[in-house]
């Protein structure tokens, strides 16, 4: 479990593949941490693609360090810049997965020379509803994030996947609530608080924004919406799957992804 320093946090990170291979990052969502990308990622090594493979456990989240809310989108885009200046990678492509995409956003919008292409799944360029946010974490502070498991579950996941004969679905629930307090409210704020509706006009790499068909946090409507932003870029829609299609349908985005791949 390689741990490493960087922006006065300890992150908790995975680094595989060869060094001198194309560098995929990928930053997963709120409430999550990095195993949520095993499956997709073992779907690309099926398909054949030799990569290095980054993911890591963002503030607040998994085994990384857990500090006090509220937190910045900038504290989570100088976190991962930092993560990568440490591991020497550059040029990379980076998958974020709903605030990983706007994390993904944010580092382009810093740091454009770390960025070869962007795959935006399940994000936008701005995830609203200050009001929506607000009473998200009064309620988990209050009664903590066991409270809001039901709906949120319906947001991440299809019907067909909430079966209580599905083992997969208990361990992600377990995933959501013993997520920190502190790490998933200072998210929510930064969330809440962050507009990247300018740096989202700006790209000029090649991107892709994928979303499921049955995303109840960032519908498809959302997701398209920041497409019609980002010039040249790529949209599709993964019939079937909720907020988190590379747990859902982990060999279709790793179809979707090698075919985008393939034409950088």
């Amino acid at each position: 479990m390689p741990f490493i320093h960087a922006n006065n946090i300890t992150l908790h990170y995975a680094d595989e593949g060869e060094k001198s291979a194309p560098t995929i990052v990928f930053s997963n969502s709120l409430g999550t941490d990095f195993r949520i990308w095993d499956a997709l990622i073992a779907s690309l090594k099926s398909s054949g693609l030799n990569a290095r493979f980054i993911r890591y456990d963002k503030r607040g989240h998994g085994l990384s360090d857990v500090t006090p809310q509220p937190y910045k989108m900038d504290d989570h885009v100088d976190d991962l810049i930092a993560l990568l200046d440490a591991l020497d990678a550059k040029n990379v492509i980076l998958f974020g997965l709903s605030v990983g995409g706007l994390i993904s956003q944010g580092i382009y919008g810093k740091r454009p020379d770390l960025v070869r292409a962007l795959v935006l799944s399940d994000t936008a360029h701005r995830i609203v509803g200050e009001s929506m946010w607000n009473g998200r974490i009064d309620t988990v502070n209050k009664d903590g994030i066991k409270s809001i498991l039901d709906g949120i579950m319906e947001r991440w996941f299809s019907k067909e996947y909430r079966s209580a004969d599905n083992p997969d679905f208990s361990g992600y629930c377990n995933m959501l609530v013993q997520t920190t307090v502190d790490g998933y409210c200072g998210t929510c704020a930064a969330i809440r608080d962050t507009d990247f509706t300018e740096i989202a006009k700006s790209i000029t790499v090649p991107t892709m924004l994928l979303v499921g068909s049955n995303d109840g946090a960032t519908t498809p409507e959302l997701v398209a919406s920041t497409h019609a932003l980002i010039a040249n870029s790529r949209f599709e829609i993964i019939d079937g799957p909720g907020h988190l299609p590379c747990i859902e349908e982990p060999e279709e985005t790793a179809r979707l992804f090698m075919d985008f791949y393939k034409g950088l």
